[in-house]
C-alpha cells in the first residue's frame, strides 16, 4: 500500500510538473527563436533597402561586397534574388540548398517576410532561413535571403531545457521522499495494526495498538481496536473462567450422586434393576469425563504459557510404558520405534506428554483386538515429529476435518467411551507451542497423527 501512495503522489507531482515545465520550456525556445529572427529580419530589410537600386540599374558589385564582409565577419550567408529567383548577388560559397529556402523565397516574392523553420528545437539541425521582398514602388521586384547557422541557439535552448529537467527532476526527488515519509506517517499506525491483529489471532491477548501515532483518525481506529480487543479478552476470559467454574463445581454433587448411586445396587434383586444401576455408573462416570476434559481445556487455554525444552524420545518412552498395561488387557500391541539418542523439542510446559497421552488413548480405544499402535518421534521438517499410528478403523477426509471441535465424535463410536475433548486438548496445546497437528488416514487401514515441535537445545 505504501508504494501505490508513493506512486500516486509521484505521478501527481510529475504531471503537475509538466504541467507547468512544458508552457516554460516551449516559450524560452521562442524566446531564443524570436531574438534570432528579429537580429536577422533586421539585416535583411537593410539589405532589401540596399538592393532596390541595385536591381533597378543592375549595379550589384556594390551589394557583394557588403555580402561578402557580412558572411566574412559573422559567418551568415545573404543573397538578393530577383523574381525569376536567379541569384544577383551572392557571397562566395556553394549554392543554396534549394529544399530549405524554397518555401521562404516563395513567401517573400508574395509580399511576405518568412521564417523558415518558426521555432528552434533543440532535436533539429537545420538552419534558420529568413526571406524579406525587395520593393520597387509597391511592386516586389527581388528578395533578399539570409541563412544562418543555429547551433549555438539551439545548445542555449539545450542548456536551459537542461536546467529545467534538472529542477524537475530534484524537485521530483525531494517529492518522492517527501511522499515516502508521509506514507510512512500514515500507515505506519495501519502496519502496527496488522501486526498486532496477527500477535493476537497467534494467541497473545495482551498485544494492543499504540494509539499516539499517525493522523487522528488513526488514532480513533487504534482507541475503538484497542477497546473491542479488551471487550473480546473480557468475554473469553469470563467465558473460561465460567467452564472452569462450573466444571469444578459440578464435580463434587457428581460425586456424590455417584455414591448414592453406588449405595443402590446392594438394595436392587431383579436383574432389570441391576442393568440399570450399572448403566446409570457409567453415565456418572462419562459424565465425569466430560468435566475433567473441560477443566483441563479451560486450563489449557486460560494459562500463560512457559516454552519449555523436552527429549521427546524420553517422553515418548515413559508414555508407551505408561500405557502398556492397558494395551496389553485390550489385546493390542503397543509400541515404540527405536529412537538413538536424545531428541530435544520446544514446546508449552507438559504439552508433550499430554499430546502423546491424548493419541495413544485414542489409539488404543479404537482399535479392535490383535490391533498394532506404533509410537515413533523423528527429526523432520527443520523440528521434531511426534507419530501415533494404529490400525484401527480410521476417519473419512470430512471426519478428519471435525475432529478437532469440541465434544465431536464419530458416528460410529458413540457407544465408545470419551467426551469428544482429547484432539481439541491436542489442538490447543500444539497450537500454543507453536507446531503443527497433522492427521490423515493410513495405509491399508487406520489413522496416522503427526505433531510437529520446533527443535530445541538442552
Amino acid at each position: 500500500m505504501r508504494r501505490r501512495l508513493v506512486f500516486s503522489y509521484s505521478l501527481l507531482m510529475i504531471l503537475v510538473l509538466l504541467a507547468l515545465e512544458t508552457p516554460l520550456a516551449i516559450t524560452l525556445a521562442n524566446r531564443e527563436t524570436e531574438r534570432i529572427r528579429a537580429d536577422r529580419l533586421a539585416d535583411a530589410n537593410r539589405f532589401a533597402s540596399l538592393s532596390g537600386p541595385a536591381l533597378r540599374t543592375g549595379a550589384v558589385s556594390a551589394i557583394n561586397d557588403e555580402f561578402q564582409r557580412y558572411q566574412d565577419l559573422y559567418g551568415i550567408t545573404a543573397v538578393v534574388l530577383d523574381r525569376e529567383r536567379r541569384q544577383v548577388a551572392a557571397p562566395t560559397g556553394p549554392p543554396l540548398d534549394s529544399e530549405l529556402t524554397d518555401p521562404a523565397i516563395f513567401g517573400a516574392l508574395a509580399g511576405r517576410q518568412l521564417t523558415v523553420p518558426e521555432v528552434l528545437w533543440p532535436w533539429q539541425v537545420g538552419p534558420l532561413v529568413v526571406a524579406v521582398p525587395v520593393n520597387d514602388g509597391g511592386e516586389v521586384i527581388g528578395a533578399v535571403v539570409i541563412v544562418s547557422a543555429t547551433e549555438r541557439a539551439r545548445r542555449t535552448v539545450t542548456v536551459w531545457w537542461a536546467a529545467l529537467a534538472t529542477i524537475g527532476l530534484l524537485a521530483v526527488s525531494a517529492g518522492v521522499m517527501t511522499a515516502f515519509r508521509l506514507a510512512g506517517w500514515v500507515l505506519r499506525p495501519v502496519t502496527v495494526l496488522d501486526v498486532v491483529t496477527h500477535d493476537i489471532a497467534a494467541g497473545d491477548g495482551k498485544a494492543r495498538v499504540p494509539t499516539q501515532q499517525g493522523p487522528p483518525e488513526l488514532r480513533r481506529l487504534a482507541t475503538s481496536f484497542n477497546e473491542m480487543a479488551d471487550a473480546v479478552a473480557d468475554a473469553l476470559e469470563r467465558q473460561r473462567a465460567f467452564v472452569a467454574h462450573a466444571s469444578h463445581q459440578l464435580r463434587n454433587p457428581l460425586t456424590a450422586l455417584r455414591l448414592r448411586v453406588e449405595e443402590l445396587g446392594p438394595t436392587l434383586t431383579d436383574e432389570y434393576g441391576r442393568e440399570e444401576h450399572k448403566l446409570a455408573l457409567e453415565e456418572t462416570d462419562r459424565l465425569a469425563q466430560v468435566l475433567d476434559g473441560l477443566l483441563t481445556l479451560a486450563r489449557t487455554e486460560r494459562a500463560q504459557h512457559t516454552m519449555v525444552v523436552v527429549d521427546a524420545a524420553a517422553m515418548a518412552r515413559s508414555r508407551v510404558a505408561a500405557w502398556q498395561p492397558l494395551a496389553n488387557h485390550r489385546g493390542i500391541t503397543l509400541r515404540l520405534e527405536p529412537v538413538t539418542g536424545p531428541v530435544h523439542a520446544r514446546a508449552v510446559r507438559t504439552a508433550v506428554d499430554q499430546v502423546l497421552d491424548a493419541l495413544v488413548d485414542n489409539a488404543v480405544k479404537f482399535s479392535h483386538s490383535g490391533g498394532r499402535v506404533t509410537v515413533s518421534v523423528h527429526r523432520a521438517d527443520d523440528g521434531v515429529v511426534v507419530r501415533v499410528t494404529d490400525d484401527g478403523p480410521g476417519m473419512t477426509g470430512a471426519q478428519l476435518e471435525s475432529s478437532t471441535e469440541r465434544f465431536w465424535r464419530a458416528p460410529d463410536t458413540q457407544n465408545i467411551d470419551g467426551a469428544g475433548l482429547g484432539l481439541t486438548i491436542v489442538a490447543v496445546l500444539v497450537d500454543a507451542s507453536g507446531g503443527r497437528l497433522t492427521m490423515r488416514p493410513a495405509e491399508p487401514t487406520g489413522l496416522t497423527a503427526d505433531v510437529w515441535f520446533r527443535p530445541g537445545e538442552p
